[in-house]
């Protein structure tokens, strides 16, 4: 007996059949086969070019409506819509271990951040300021016990972000959360001569310094504040980064 001169002969069933479907189906359509505003085939014709049911097929199909890769238009047919936009991956925080990783973001930081310092000092509440009050002492009750002050920084920082009015300086701000304070990623005794606790005194300084300007409703020196206070990480991060390499050299 003759084997089958077809070239489309039925799949072997799979859970993942439709999803074979789907992916060929947004293939062709991101490759140009089908461009957009093109009529796709029928499912009878789908059916016999895929090797699959119509179930199949009909799942397929509801899986790149859902997609908002194509649209029905009842009577007519499926129709091909202009790619959908894409949104962008969430930021990878994990990947943040070096000292390159923590410099680049504090860039990012300063950038947010200095302009953040700016509108609360514009737009700060008296609670708003108590707040920060509180993050700062909380700050230094920590220093002088010898624990840990990263709650306390980045609570600082959120209630400029909260002051600011503006709900998308907030988002973002939670969205970079307490892993972006360079101590919580780096060992920073390790990277620097200078005294652990001096260090946190200074900071901590630097934070009174832009309070005393949003409380004052300056934004110029509140920004200029900001500005200062992250650029000091990013000199004393690139100081011990330069001194890393060149120990590693001798």
């Amino acid at each position: 007996m003759n084997p089958p001169t077809s070239t489309h002969l039925p799949r072997k069933r799979s859970r993942s059949l439709v999803q074979e479907v789907m992916d060929d189906m947004t293939a062709k359509i991101r490759d140009g086969l089908y461009q957009t505003g093109d009529k796709l085939p029928t499912e009878p014709d789908l059916m016999a070019a895929q090797g699959v049911s119509r179930t199949v097929v009909r799942e397929a199909m509801s899986r790149l409506l859902a997609a908002g890769f194509v649209e029905i238009r009842h009577g007519v047919g499926t129709f091909v819509l202009p790619a959908p936009v894409q949104s962008p991956p969430p930021l990878d925080l994990i990947t943040v271990v070096t000292i390159q990783d923590v410099l680049a973001m504090l860039e990012l930081r300063i950038s947010l951040e200095t302009e953040a310092a700016g509108l609360a000092a514009q737009r700060r509440t008296d609670e708003h300021l108590q707040l920060m009050r509180r993050a700062i002492d909380d700050f230094e009750d920590g220093v002088n016990k010898g624990e840990s002050s990263v709650d306390a920084d980045f609570q600082f920082h959120l209630q400029i972000a909260l002051a600011t009015g503006n709900k998308y300086f907030e988002d973002f701000y939670r969205r970079l959360g307490k892993t972006t304070i360079p101590r919580t990623r780096l060992n920073m005794s390790q990277l620097s001569s200078e005294p652990a606790q001096s260090y946190l005194i200074r900071t901590n300084r630097e934070h009174e310094y832009i309070l005393d300007a949003i409380s004052r409703k300056d934004p110029q020196t509140a920004s200029a504040g900001m500005r200062m206070h992250l650029t000091n990480s990013c000199e004393r991060l690139r100081r011990a980064n330069v001194a890393a390499q060149n120990h590693t050299e001798k």
